[in-house]
Order: C-alpha cells, then sequence, then structure tokens
C-alpha cells in the first residue's frame, strides 16, 4: 500500500495505557525520517469510556486531524461505536476478533490475539509495546532505536521488566510480517533534525524562555498540563509552582509576584477564569503585568470539560470591570506556542498590562514535529528599576507607562491600591485625577507593535479564509488540498487589539470567510465593531471537536459558491 500520508487511530477506554503507544510510536517516526501529527479527543472519565488518539503519518509535514481511517486498532467492546463514519473499505481493523467484529464494517478485518501472546509473558501491561512492535514492522521503522527507548524507559523498573517489554515488542514485529504488506512512505531525512513537540510543552517552555519564576494555579483541564510541566521542571528552572485553593487566590497570588519583581502567569480554563474576573480587573488599576494562559473548552458552565473549543474569545477580551489596556494571543503551532508566550512576558512587563494565551484543547493535546528554537533570539528585558524617596509608582508620562519599582529595591515607597489614585499611588476621588488616571492606563499601548496577520498563500488574492489559533493547520491543509491559487489564508496570532494592518488586508479580498471553532463567530463579530467589515461566508463549528482537513476543505468550497 503506497500513499503520500495515512491515518492510524488507536480507540480504547481510560486507563488501558494509549499513551504510552503515542509516546513512542511519535518517537520512532520522527527518528525513522516521517512526519507525523498526533492529536486526542477524550471522554469524560478516569477509566472506561472511549478515547481515541489520532496519527497521521506522512511524506510531507502535516498539521491537522483527518477524517479518512487508513489503520484502526481497537483495545476495547465498544471501540468502533463513534468511529464508524470513518472507516470504509479501504479501512484495515486491527484488534482482538470480539473488538473488530463487534459492529458491521465494511473494513478489511485482521484479528490480533494480543490476549493470548500477553499471557505468555504473564501479564497484559505489556501488550502496548506488542502493537508498538506490529506499528513498528508495517511503518518499517528503526527497530533498534524502539529497543533502546523502551530500555530507557523501563530500566528503572528492572531487568525482568525491560526483557519482557522487549519480547512483547519482538511479538508485535512477528504479527507485521502476517500481513503482507506495509505502508510504504519516502522517508524525509531532514525530519530527523526536528523535535518532537506537544501544544502544552510549547506553551511551558515559552513561559520558561520569558523568565516566568512563579505560576499559581487551581487545576482544571486541559490548562492543567501546562501546569503539570512547568512543575516537573520547577527545581532545574529555580520555578516557584504552587496549586492554590481555588482561582481568585492564584491570581492574586500571581499579582503579588510581580509586585516582588518576579515573572508569574496563570493558567486555567473557562470556568476557572471566570472566577478572576476581580483579579484581571485588579490588574488593569495597579498596572500590574500578568500574563494568563486561558485553554478553552466547550461552555457554557462545565459544557463538554474534555472537548474542544474556540468560545472564550468574548471572555477574555471583556472580563474585569472598567475600562483598561489588554493584548490576546493564540498560537496556532507549537513554534507559536513557544514565541507567543515569551512574548507576553516581555509584553506584559513593558507595557504593564495583563496579556492572554488564548488555547484550547485541540492544540494543548496534540503533538508534531518542530525545528530547533534558537533561545538566543528571545531574551528577557526586566522594566522595573531603583526608586528614590520622590518615587511615584503611577506617574503621569507621555507614554502613560510609569517607572515601576518593586518594594526594596530603593528608597522610594511602591504604593498600589485598588481604588483610584494620585501618582503617589493614594486614594483619591478627585475627578480630575480620575480622569488623567483612565488617559494614561488608555494610552499605554500607543507604542506597542502589533503581531501582523500572516498571508499563507497567493499574494494577489481575490478571496481570503479568515482564521485564528488552532484551526491555523485545518485551514493550511484544506486550502492546500483544493489548489486554488485565487484564495489566501490570513492567519492571525494577535487577535486583540486588531493589528494595524487588518483592515487593509481583508479590505484587499472580493470574499472573505470566516473559520471559527464557536457559536457565535466571536473574532469575526469582533473585526464587525472595529472595523465594520462583515463576512461574505461564516464556517463556524462548536460540536466539541476540531475541524477535519476534509470537511473544511468542502465548506470553504460551499462558500465559494
Amino acid at each position: 500500500m503506497s500513499k503520500e500520508s495515512y491515518s492510524v487511530v488507536l480507540s480504547g477506554e481510560a486507563g488501558q495505557g494509549l499513551k504510552t503507544i503515542e509516546s513512542l510510536f511519535m518517537t520512532l517516526l520522527q527518528k525513522s525520517g516521517y512526519h507525523a501529527f498526533l492529536s486526542k479527543e477524550f471522554m469524560s472519565r478516569v477509566r472506561g469510556g472511549n478515547n481515541t488518539t489520532e496519527i497521521r503519518i506522512s511524506a510531507k509535514p502535516v498539521q491537522a486531524y483527518v477524517e479518512k481511517i487508513d489503520l484502526l486498532l481497537v483495545f476495547s467492546k465498544d471501540g468502533l461505536d463513534r468511529l464508524l463514519d470513518r472507516i470504509d473499505e479501504h479501512t484495515l481493523l486491527i484488534g482482538e476478533e470480539s473488538n473488530i467484529t463487534s459492529r458491521d464494517t465494511k473494513a478489511k478485518l485482521h484479528p490480533l490475539p494480543i490476549a493470548e501472546q500477553m499471557a505468555k509473558l504473564g501479564s497484559q501491561i505489556y501488550a502496548n509495546n506488542m502493537v508498538n512492535g506490529l506499528l513498528c514492522a508495517l511503518f518499517s521503522c528503526d527497530e533498534s532505536f524502539a529497543l533502546q527507548a523502551i530500555t530507557d524507559q523501563f530500566s528503572s523498573k528492572g531487568e525482568d521488566v525491560v526483557e519482557k517489554n522487549h519480547q512483547a515488542f519482538a511479538m508485535g514485529l512477528e504479527a507485521g510480517k502476517t500481513f503482507g504488506e506495509t505502508f510504504a512512505l519516502k522517508a524525509d531525512e531532514s525530519v530527523k533534525a526536528l523535535y518532537s513537540l506537544g501544544g502544552s510543552e510549547s506553551v511551558g517552555i515559552g513561559a520558561l524562555a520569558g523568565g516566568c519564576d512563579f505560576i499559581a494555579s487551581y487545576p482544571m483541564s486541559p490548562s492543567t498540563a501546562v501546569l503539570a510541566y512547568l512543575s516537573r521542571h520547577a527545581r532545574s528552572q529555580e520555578l516557584v509552582v504552587e496549586q492554590a485553593e481555588d482561582e481568585i487566590a492564584a491570581i492574586n497570588m500571581g499579582l503579588g509576584a510581580w509586585y516582588a519583581g518576579a515573572r508569574a502567569m496563570v493558567t486555567t480554563s473557562g470556568g476557572g477564569f471566570a472566577l478572576m474576573g476581580e483579579g484581571v480587573s485588579l490588574t488593569g488599576i495597579i498596572e500590574s503585568p500578568m500574563v494568563i494562559h486561558l485553554a478553552q473548552r466547550p461552555g457554557p458552565a462545565t459544557g463538554l470539560p474534555t472537548r474542544t473549543e474556540q468560545g472564550d474569545l468574548n471572555l477574555a477580551l471583556y472580563s474585569g470591570q472598567g475600562d483598561f489596556p489588554r493584548v490576546i494571543y493564540a498560537p496556532g503551532t507549537f513554534e507559536d506556542g513557544i514565541r507567543l508566550t515569551h512574548q507576553a512576558f516581555e509584553v506584559a512587563d513593558a507595557f504593564q498590562v495583563p496579556v492572554f494565551i488564548l488555547t484550547d484543547q485541540y492544540f494543548l493535546d496534540s503533538e508534531g514535529q518542530t525545528e530547533k528554537i534558537d533561545f538566543s533570539t528571545l531574551p528577557i528585558t526586566k522594566h522595573f528599576e531603583k526608586t528614590s524617596s520622590d518615587y511615584q509608582r503611577y506617574a503621569l508620562t507621555p507614554s502613560g507607562i510609569s517607572p515601576r519599582g518593586v518594594p526594596s529595591f530603593g528608597e522610594g515607597l511602591v504604593c498600589v491600591d485598588s481604588d483610584e489614585h494620585t501618582e503617589e499611588g493614594r486614594i483619591t476621588e478627585d475627578a480630575k485625577v480620575r480622569v488623567e488616571m483612565v488617559d494614561k492606563r488608555m494610552r499605554k499601548l500607543d507604542g506597542y507593535d502589533d503581531i501582523q496577520p500572516e498571508i499563507i498563500g497567493e499574494k494577489e488574492y481575490r478571496t481570503l479564509v479568515v482564521g485564528w489559533g488552532s484551526t491555523h493547520g485545518a485551514i493550511c491543509e484544506a486550502l492546500e488540498s483544493l489548489g486554488d491559487d485565487s484564495i489566501a489564508f490570513a492567519y492571525f496570532r494577535q487577535v486583540y487589539p486588531l493589528p494595524s494592518r487588518t483592515k487593509k488586508i481583508l479590505a484587499k479580498a472580493n470574499r472573505l470567510i470566516l473559520v471559527e471553532n464557536n457559536a457565535t463567530g466571536q473574532f469575526g463579530e469582533l473585526i464587525a465593531r472595529d472595523l465594520l467589515i462583515d463576512f461574505d461566508a461564516r464556517i463556524l463549528q462548536y460540536n466539541g471537536f476540531a475541524f477535519s482537513v476534509e470537511q473544511l476543505a468542502e465548506q470553504i468550497k460551499g462558500a465559494l459558491k
């Protein structure tokens, strides 16, 4: 079997160890010179239910989810139930016979007696590496690297565990020989120099690159993965990690850390962020830097807690009472996850404003490959100064940015207050001072340099597709599949303030198509509010899933008619 790319789906219950298969197989693919992209979807269960992981394997870069399944490995009796519309006569179905025959399909069936084979090793716990051996054989991966990786992973558990995992892997290799065919792909040697990276890791790495030395958060999926990543690196990176009692405490701890001279962030999701509203407003009046990672999932309320959506742009945009400036970034690639999170710390510090990093479950739980980042291009510049005895925390300046001091660094008193205040930070109800302070705060971003939209595709476009954040990969691949040179994609990494060139870029198109993973087109509404520009077509999805490449290509094609 030979194609340009394949999709492999693992379907099983929570707790069956899909993560073990994913992690080794993704590394194997990269070391063997194959481009790969992994996406996950979960049911809201600690155990049981049905979760699936899709791994796309290709001879060229891939960066999005597809509907078509070429190879489906089923690990539970209900593993087929939610995938029937993605299976056809070309799909190869592998698993215990009872699992792959539980529903009628047109697929090619290949029973694999995993439980029987693992009984020979004395435990079902080794099954995942039998599957890895099978996948290694089917995709002609470097088995010597796999064996070394297994040794490294399990060496702390003793020689017997390592040996049995090796045996299970060998059983999978042998099983692969019974298929009579492999999934042939042309390897790309350049892939071996890339790095495997996930969305949550990219935000965590970006935070460390931005000098983050304090994080306080309360766990809430899907944002917790960033907290977990930073906690694993806390000692080596001299980072204080605090699991707060709630989200109100978390954001106030973060503000206290900035006040003391640290660089702090919080990571949360919609319901948790709703509790931070007053803290966000506090950042506005005390003019404190703050970095807020907001990982979106479908609401209202608990909604679909393990699914994806771009439904919280308005929540970030309008959170906190009163008027004050803010910046909102939305990474769509893993490199952007690193660079924009680093940028968030730099901008928050320089302009003394809250900066949001808006991600979602699909982005955070996806994994792919990226080039090595040159961290020397990501400097850390701290913007506080030694104070004098006549220091004024809120001195009126042409830029609106007052000199920021920290306690005990100099002779000045660093006075901050949630009430309106004078230049010294003392409470006031003076109407003239009130107007001066509001105007001062609102002009702080006048000197900010926007991150302009990237035009992907033909520069002399007639139709422009507009998207932001995690829709990036699906839009890019959908337009590539359409092959229409008159269509381009405006990719927005910065969604607020609207970049200065937005109006010129949109006005150039004869037709505008909006793509968003929410029900109301929140970014489109922002553009209409600020620029009075409407879209000719809106492609919106809010079922808890990311756009697939095929689905989006069809919808864009339909919008052109």
